[in-house]
């Protein structure tokens, strides 16, 4: 079907089968056909390396050789488990929250960052993460496609695969402003909120900023929040938007 996703099909034996358990299962079966291609290229690596060896004037060719055909070999292995660890979140195995808010705290902390997580004002969307310092407030969200969608801006418009993603941009934004109003009226301290997306999966090539939102990787997170400060906090004023927000939100289970 033109357009249409690798992981959906009318055969019969997959019907009513689930994405990730396609997934799943397409991986299992191609890989007998991995190994072959992992060999050809292994073998590639082994001709350039006696070809290289044999240039430059190296000892022990064939060890050389050999050397070349196994790292080709590794770094093929290596791309593909990295590429199928890649799709954990969306296929369950992983918690998108629990791998970014590892990565916040990490980084974040030493530069006096409070992380706080799974907070919402009482009947709005909650968020997973809430970020508080130097810099400003920013809450964060984590969500995962499948490894063919593509996820771009065109236009000002954000799209996620084929379809739009103001939706998604929407609600994450509208969370964003209801906690800045709260945090503002109980703590006393204006403050404006920034939403990003950590994205687990799909195709997102670089960080887009679209419709309010900005999505990225969840590796470049705690960078995107120190290389760009929103506001300017003291160590007092972040103990405080820290305490309010830790008294006044709900905390999610």
């Amino acid at each position: 079907m033109p357009g249409g996703s690798i992981y959906v099909t009318s055969e019969d034996p997959v019907h009513g089968l689930s994405p990730q358990v396609m997934y799943e299962q397409f991986w299992r079966k191609e890989a007998d056909q991995r190994w072959k291609l992992r060999g050809l290229k292994a073998a590639g690596g082994l001709a350039v390396g006696l070809v290289l060896a044999y240039r430059f004037a190296i000892p022990s060719p064939v060890i050389f050789g050999l050397v070349c055909g196994l790292l080709v070999g590794a770094g093929d292995m290596f791309w593909a488990w990295r590429s199928y660890e890649a799709t954990a979140v969306w296929r369950g195995r992983l918690r998108g929250e629990t791998i970014t808010g590892r990565r916040l705290r990490r980084s974040l902390r030493r530069h006096g960052y409070r992380i706080l997580a799974g907070r919402a004002v009482p009947g709005e969307a909650s968020i997973d993460h809430l970020v508080i310092g130097p810099g400003g407030v920013w809450v964060i969200d984590n969500e995962a496609w499948s490894p063919d969608t593509e996820i771009a801006k065109y236009g000002e418009r954000l799209f996620l695969g084929e379809k739009y993603g103001t939706s998604v941009a929407k609600a994450l934004v509208k969370a964003a402003d209801s906690l800045a109003e709260v945090l503002s009226r109980e703590s006393g301290i204006p403050v404006t909120i920034e939403p990003l997306l950590a994205v687990h999966g799909g195709e997102l090539k670089r960080t887009v900023s679209a419709e309010g939102l900005t999505l990225l990787k969840p590796r470049l997170a705690a960078r995107w929040i120190l290389a760009g400060p929103r506001m300017r906090l003291d160590e007092e004023q972040v103990e405080l938007l820290a305490r309010t927000a830790a008294r006044v939100l709900r905390r999610m289970n």
